[in-house]
């Protein structure tokens, strides 16, 4: 198999298109459908859907996996002659909140890493295993303990969530120090909220369709737009602790969320891979609960 028609097909499936993916490679547009032509009757599969934007079908998953697991091994070959790290694009797939707390040490530790780059996925933590499964990236932070088939898997710690609202939102949707939880606006990150879907459990009774929702995809616009009091919201512990010490918010229960946390990677040979982790690991011992 051709590693130039891999190298070909991994640059499609991370740009998005033929045009992103010849634009990277160097080449013409039809030189990169050439390429994937080939491939294609070579395997005897349809490996690339032509949408936008373009993704790889099952059998290409299969390749795009290989073809990943591949350039990391060149790079890492490539830097063993030079006696430095090449650019080696480290993938992985990450939640907002994660991103937005625990996570930025690691932004460090690689930044001493010469010639070493970082592409992060943002994915909720209940979603990042399909990124890995097709082979999307090398590692994720995910709330699965199950390892992926050719990973393996660590356990990074708990996030503890808090429900928190301002003093006013809280005090205007309350009567006799109970609130109305199904009567209060809410905010939720996006459609694929995996902590929110569950955010009124043991909280509400009574049918709660007409809810206020405002949706907010930014882990720091969240937080902000808790403080300013458009909804209530579950915030990391990280972020609502200095809110709650300075009375911009206040806690609405004594029901934490705790949402345990894994870091799952491929099973490879890698020094590069293990030293990612070995950075992940660290910051999230310092930044999440045991």
């Amino acid at each position: 198999m051709n590693p130039i028609h891999l190298e070909t097909l991994l640059a499609i499936i991370d740009e998005g298109s033929f045009e992103g993916a010849a634009l990277v490679l160097g080449v013409s547009p039809s030189a990169v459908s050439q390429r994937i032509k080939a491939l294609e009757s070579e395997t005897g599969r349809v490996l690339v859907s032509r949408a936008q934007p373009a993704a790889a079908t099952e059998a290409g998953e299969v390749l795009v996996q290989a073809a990943r697991r591949m350039a990391l091994l060149q790079a890492e070959t490539r830097a063993q002659l030079s006696g430095r790290l090449a650019e080696v694009p480290l993938t992985l797939a990450i939640n907002a909140d994660s991103l937005a707390t625990w996570f930025p040490p690691v932004f460090s530790e690689v930044a001493t890493w010469r010639g070493a780059t970082l592409r992060l996925r943002m994915e909720d933590e209940a979603h990042t295993l399909s990124l890995l499964r097709r082979g999307d990236v090398l590692g994720a932070v995910t709330r699965e303990s199950v390892p992926v088939s050719g990973c393996e898997v660590l356990a990074l710690g708990t996030m503890r969530h808090l429900a928190v609202a301002t003093a006013d939102l809280r005090d205007s949707h309350s009567a006799g120090g109970v609130i109305d939880w199904a009567g209060m606006p809410v905010l939720r990150f996006g459609p694929r909220d995996a902590l929110q879907d569950g955010d009124l459990v043991g909280r509400a009774e009574g049918p709660t369709a007409r809810r206020r929702v405002s949706i907010v995809p930014s882990a720091e616009g969240f937080a902000e737009a808790v403080r300013r009091g458009l909804g209530w919201g579950l915030l990391p512990e990280m972020q609502a602790s200095p809110m709650l010490g300075s009375g911009e918010v206040v806690l609405l229960d004594d029901a934490p969320v705790d949402t345990p946390l894994f870091w799952q990677r491929w099973r490879l040979e890698s020094p590069l891979l293990s030293r990612l982790t070995g950075a992940v690991v660290r910051a999230a011992a310092a930044g999440l609960r045991d």
